[in-house]
Formats: C-alpha cells, structure tokens, sequence
C-alpha cells in the first residue's frame, strides 16, 4: 500500500506544541534513527528476512511461536484491518486482552499497518474503555472473546467505534466461524504484507496513563520512542542475551510491561512466555514451566515469591526487574537472600515510556533506585527549577530521548517545564550521583515541620515479622498539621489490636527517627491497588 494513500491526521493535530514538549536527547550512537522507521519491521520483520525466523519468539501454555509464527499472523492481521475494515494509517486501533499471544501479533498487526496500538488492561470495564475509545477517538478494536460482554456495552456507547473483531473465539466454546471473529477473517488473507513505511516521528501508540490519581491521560510515543527505550535500558542496564527467556505479571497493554515483556526480548531475538493471569504463585509456576530467566514485576510479588526461594534457585531465573513503585530495602535483601539474585529496580512511567533512572545488579545500592540510565540525564531540583544539592530533598526530573506528549490535554504543562520532564517523584541525590526514592511529589508528609516520605515509613514497618504490605499517608491534624497514618495488612496468625498498634510504633521509632512513626494506624486486609499494581493512596486519603 503507498503511503500516499488517505491518512488520518488525528495523532498529528493534536500532538502538543513544540514549545510545550522537553528538550530531546539523542547523543549515544545507537539512537541514531532513519527518518523512515517502522518499528515492527525492526522487531519482528527483520529477524526473519537475516535468518532468525525459526527462533523461538512467544511462548504461552500449549502454544509455542517462532518468530516466522508471529510475522505469518501479524501479517494477516495487517491484512484484515486494512483489506477487509478499511483502516487508513494513523487511525487508531483499541486492544483490549490479557496477556496472550494474539495480544501480541495484534499489537504488531496494527503497527505494521501504520495504525495507532491503545491498548487496554483486562479488568477494566465498559465505562473505562469507553472513556479511552472517546479520548483517543478509536475506530477499531481487537478484543479477546473472554471480554466480550465489556466490549460490546462500550461498542454501544462510541460513536468513533466502527469495527471490532474477536479472538481467541474457539475458547470458552465459541465457534471460529462467527462473522466478527478474527482468526476467521485471517484465513483468507495472504501471509505477507508491505509495512507502510512509517515516518520514525509518526505516533504507534497511545500509552493510557494508570490511574493513581483517577484521571487517565494519553501519552503519545512514536515509532523512533520505541527504538529508542530498546537502545537503552536494556542494552546498557538489564544486558540479556537472544537465549533468555522473559517473563512477568505487568499488563502488556501497560508499558512496563509491553516493554520487559515484548519489546526488549524482540530487541534482542530473545522469547517471551505469557500466562493470562499472573499472582506470585503463577509467576513461579511459570518461571518452572517455561525456563524464564528474566523477569519483570512489582516489588510486593517478589516479597510474595521469596518464600519460595529453595524452588526458584532450581530454575533459570538470573536477572529480576522491579518498576512500577518504591522497592523497599528490606524486600531487596529478603529477596537477595531467597534466591540469590540481586533485584534491578527502576524508575519509569508512561510519559517516558519506560525506566529512565535504574541500575546494574553489581551497583545495586539499598535504598537507592540508581543512575540515570545511559541515553537520558536526571536531576533534582527546588520549586523554581534549580538543582539542589546532594542530599537534598527536591523534584526529579529527566531528559531523554522520549519525553512527555499527551494528547490534546492541557495537563502537558504540569509535566514539562523548561526543557524537562516533572516526573512527580521527590528524590534525593548522593554524593556519589545515586537517585534515593522519597515518596510521590503529593505524598511527602509534613508533620510539625519535618518533611516525612510515606515509603520510609512503609519500609520500617515492612521490616516487622508481622506486616505483610502496609501504606503510608500524612491526614490533617489541628496540632501538627500533618500526622502519619499507617494501613497495615499483617501476615496470619497476628492480631491487629492496641498491643500491636503499640509494637509497630515502637519498632519504627528504633528504625527510623522517632518524629515518623505512625501515630495512627489502622489494619486492612487489603491495599487499593490499580490494575498494574500501583498503590492508589488517594482511595486511601478518601477514607481517613
């Protein structure tokens, strides 16, 4: 197909102005791109057209993909959106699944058809995925038959919704043959399909925001941003090698996870092994099943999985990534102690696209997410913009070669200033140039004038035998202003009564300083997490 023909200009027009967008960087070699670039050529196309078609590429229970697999049905997809339902280069496309692999070869069907991947997480619902079809204006969907009800109410709601075929139909007993099914408009379309040749600056995907704060937001990332974040994290930081075999519980359709799960693999010719749903049990399951020796999940799955630690020193597992909140120092070194294997953890987000401040395993320093990862810059800095000193307390910030883009929103300029992107992280930098996590630029804590950051807190009472996951927030107090209040969730067999409220107070004060002990706490027996994971201390606020 020419790329003359018809384009929809949407991701275009509402692209945020120039002037509005951080300063890009791109100073290391590797991230030197082409004007014409089209990704899924570059991760999936060219493996097979230098010879590595037969590689292993996706690996999911009773099903195993080469590379040459996954391009045959990426093609076809190709092929049936832009034969069979008219999709024009730049529309956008919705993918709304678990992690499977028709997720992926949907994902890179899109792409290689010069659409826009949206990609959705399997536990939302219709009123949810109405509000990104409506933001994002999307005229196609790819759902997995297991969301279908969801799917169809949201359908019903999106005037912009058009087309929208199913996969995986033949489970849960539905026949292959239905008119909407994908996999039966896949069978009469050719295995090979022409990339639309792609401008390296034209927008891939829309990244929806997780929704700590309930607001979701879309993220623009062109074709150039997902080379870019392949050429760099993992490259330089996670080093895996072609025979690895990646796995994790994030969403694919959250970028940590397409990221660590599809993207870096794919990078590097490595595979990828996906199961749909992903508890800590799952996960070790999994890592058994399918050899995985790289890893990528949340700092609570990894204290979860380290009771399991006899098992998982028998299994390929070398290399483990957590992202997506604070690691504790106290889930690092149970970990380390479990299984051997030092944790790399980072710090990342949908406005960058993936982890920009990490390091590697033999740096690793407890307490300290790391360095700014080679191809971005960071520092800290104080409310007009200037870099404070080491071991003070300020905003991070960073500048790479992805940078925020949100779509037509005007919260654009409350995440770039100056030439750089506000995370809304609080940090401080040591003397040797290592980034230490504080808390969410909202969450600090001031309690009678001291600064107090909510995770310090949480890492003390991590530390206690009897806490299984805890939060921290600062409430209003008529005295102090701010107090510390601690949900806790206690491992069985601890009663959450006065005794303990009085144990864990005392514990912290002989942890930390005194001044940030929790002078409130309540037990749960849950944490308000979002689908990927992230803890939503604003539920938590709404209910103190």
């Amino acid at each position: 197909m020419p790329y003359t023909a018809h384009i929809d200009r949407f991701a275009a027009d509402n692209l945020p102005p120039r002037e509005l967008q951080a300063q890009y960087l791109f100073e290391l070699p590797e991230l030197q791109f082409p004007e014409r670039l089209n990704c899924a050529h570059e991760l999936l196309d060219k493996h097979v057209l230098e010879g590595r078609g037969e590689r292993p590429c996706v690996h999911a229970p009773g099903l195993s993909w080469s590379y040459a697999d996954l391009l045959e049905q990426a093609n076809r997809i190709a092929n049936v959106l832009t034969n069979q339902l008219g999709l024009v280069p730049g529309n956008r496309v919705l993918l709304f699944g678990p992690n499977n692999p028709m997720m992926v070869a949907s994902w890179f069907g899109v792409v290689k058809a010069g659409g826009i991947a949206v990609a959705a997480m399997p536990l939302l619902r219709a009123k949810e995925i109405s509000a990104i079809v409506d933001i994002a204006q999307v005229s196609h969907a790819l759902c997995d038959e297991a969301l279908r009800v969801e799917m169809s109410a949201a359908q019903e709601r999106c005037a912009s919704l058009k087309s929208v075929r199913y996969f995986n139909t033949r489970r849960d007993g539905g026949a292959q043959d239905k008119t909407d099914s994908l996999e039966a408009a896949m069978q009469s379309e050719p295995s090979t399909f022409d990339n639309i040749p792609t401008a390296a600056v034209d927008t891939c995907m829309f990244g929806f925001t997780s929704g700590t704060t309930g607001v979701p937001k879309a993220t623009m990332h062109f074709h150039r941003d997902v080379m870019a974040v392949c050429a760099c994290f993992p490259r330089h930081v996670l080093r895996a090698q072609p025979d690895d075999v990646f796995m994790g519980s994030p969403p694919i359709a959250f970028t940590f996870g397409l990221g660590g799960l599809v993207l870096f693999p794919m990078s590097i010719g490595a595979s990828l092994a996906l199961i749909e749903k992903v508890g800590p049990q799952q996960l070790v399951d999994g890592i058994e099943q399918f050899g995985a020796s790289v890893v990528f999940t949340a700092p609570t799955s990894y204290r979860a999985m380290s009771q399991q630690g006899e098992r998982l020193r028998k299994t390929r597992l070398r290399k483990c990534v957590s992202a997506g909140e604070a690691l504790p120092a106290s889930t690092r070194a149970l970990w380390k102690e479990a299984t051997g294997i030092e944790i790399i953890d980072g710090i990342g987000s949908t406005e960058m696209l993936h982890i920009f401040v990490s390091h590697r395993e033999e740096e690793a320093r407890p307490g300290a997410t790391g360095k700014a990862v080679p191809g971005y810059r960071a520092k800290v800095v104080d409310d007009d913009g200037l870099e404070v000193p080491a071991g003070t307390v300020g905003k991070l910030v960073v500048q790479g070669p992805t940078g925020c883009r949100y779509l037509n929103d005007s919260r654009q300029t409350k995440y770039v200033h100056n030439d750089w992107n506000y995370t809304g992280d609080a940090y401080v930098m040591d003397a040797d140039g290592y980034f230490i996590y504080q808390a969410r630029t909202d969450d600090m804590i001031i309690s009678a004038g001291y600064n107090i950051a909510a995770p310090e807190v949480e890492d003390a009472l991590m530390a206690h035998e009897a806490v299984a996951e805890c939060a921290v927030i600062g409430v209003a107090d008529a005295e102090r202003g701010q107090i510390v209040k601690a949900f806790v969730v206690l491992h069985d067999g601890h009663a959450g009564d006065a005794a303990m409220t009085l144990r864990l107070q005392e514990f912290v004060k002989h942890t930390v300083a005194p001044y940030k002990y929790p002078r409130a706490v309540q037990f749960v027996t849950s944490l308000p997490r979002t689908a990927t994971g992230k803890l939503q201390r604003f539920k938590l606020q709404a209910s103190s």
